[in-house]
């Protein structure tokens, strides 16, 4: 086993740590607090060419594999989860299912534009009565006179309602199976379709950076041609794409970890009490300990993801047991790190009191920590 990065993983990691530390750094706090998109990150992260890393460069990426995309988003979610989240939200659910699934001039007229970092984009599952329950979709889509016309609603859909959105690929139901069921496609939903309309941005705990929001859809109409993939192969892409999709929150936690751990040793070093620094407190030290022990075990699980993923081998329960347990460990690691601090940790002008804020989601997307004791059970065979 050989656990040594390869000289190009180790220059994207450094590539992304130095642009949190110089770039997002002096921005975080004042972005959560104002809610305010990253706009201007988001162009220098596309022209660093993280908007496109793991894609091929035929495809106008950067031709990197996913660990360093993981290792990417660590870094840049080790100083603001907010911007991580823009970043691998639009790499792991806006951009991927073109690449997946998309004809060659689907690739072409939005893969590469998303890949370049020219352009955001959403993917549309999750609905008011559709979160864990995903293939209760209520989104319906009627092929009328060559084109699809789509009612429906989707919720908390990230990069969705941003000046430079492009547009949302969403999961409707467009017909009824053989056996009964309900048929389920995707379909892209450029931001211009007639009917398409987005809500104010959710006012959020955290992420508060983020675009998140509400999207409806009143007999908007789009091209016959805009179906991705196969008609009703919608259920088996988008579990395909979360998938993927667990090792980018997996990736995310961790980084949220790394911060918080930064943090709070940092603090602990310099906060003196009692005639000493409280780091000599074997309190307080035994505290770090057990925070770097987990932060190493949950990095380790999603690298082991990615590595298989990059491998060509199954990485499906990895990627969830990654995504799982990393979740937990931000919780755990983040709380100490705000006791750490003490009072201090309460207040706003610290970035482990958005650190709190921001690591609660991370439990709850992509899959709630008890979906994902369920699908793990199930692939265990329990």
């Amino acid at each position: 086993m050989n656990f040594d990065l390869t000289d190009d993983q180790k220059a994207i990691q450094r590539l992304a740590r130095d642009f949190a530390r110089n770039e997002v750094r002096p921005r975080a706090e004042e972005m959560d607090r104002d809610e305010s998109f990253p706009y201007e990150l988001v162009a220098q992260m596309a022209e660093l060419g993280f908007m496109g890393l793991p894609f091929p460069e035929a495809y106008g990426g950067a031709g990197a594999d996913t660990v360093s995309y993981a290792l990417a988003v660590m870094e840049i979610a080790r100083i603001d989860a907010s911007t991580a989240i823009t970043m691998a939200a639009h790499i792991s659910l806006g951009a991927s299912p073109f690449y997946l699934f998309g004809t060659e001039e689907q690739k072409q007229r939005y893969l590469v534009p998303l890949a370049q970092g020219k352009m955001l984009w959403g993917f549309g599952l999750t609905e008011p009565n559709a979160g864990s329950d995903a293939g209760n979709v209520q989104t319906k889509a009627q092929l009328r006179d060559g084109s699809w016309i789509v009612n429906g609603t989707k919720a908390f859909i990230t990069n969705s309602g941003t000046t430079i959105t492009g547009g949302t690929t969403i999961t409707a139901v467009t017909g009824t199976r053989a056996d009964g069921k309900p048929e389920i496609s995707n379909l892209v939903m450029p931001q211009d379709t007639p009917g398409f309309t987005r809500s104010k941005k959710y006012k959020k705990m955290g992420w508060r950076a983020s675009d998140t929001r509400e999207l409806s859809f009143v007999d908007a109409k789009v091209p016959e041609g805009n179906l991705l993939g196969e008609r009703g192969e919608g259920l088996s892409q988008f579990l395909k794409i979360l998938d993927g999709g667990r090792i980018s929150v997996a990736a995310l936690s961790v980084g949220l970890a790394m911060g918080a751990y930064d943090e709070a040793l940092q603090y602990a070093q310099d906060r003196v009490a009692f005639g000493k620094p409280i780091s000599k407190f074997q309190a307080i030290a035994f505290k770090l300990v057990d925070m770097l022990t987990e932060i190493e075990h949950a990095k380790l699980m999603v690298l082991k993801a990615a590595w298989e993923k990059d491998e060509g081998r199954e990485f499906e329960q990895t990627a969830s047991l990654a995504k799982l347990y990393s979740g937990e460990v931000s919780r755990r690691v983040v709380n100490e790190a705000v006791q750490i601090h003490g009072g201090y940790g309460f207040m706003d002008e610290y970035p482990v009191s958005r650190m709190y804020r921001d690591q609660k989601i991370n439990e709850i997307g992509e899959g709630t920590n008890e979906v994902q004791r369920l699908v793990l059970a199930r692939m265990m065979g329990l």
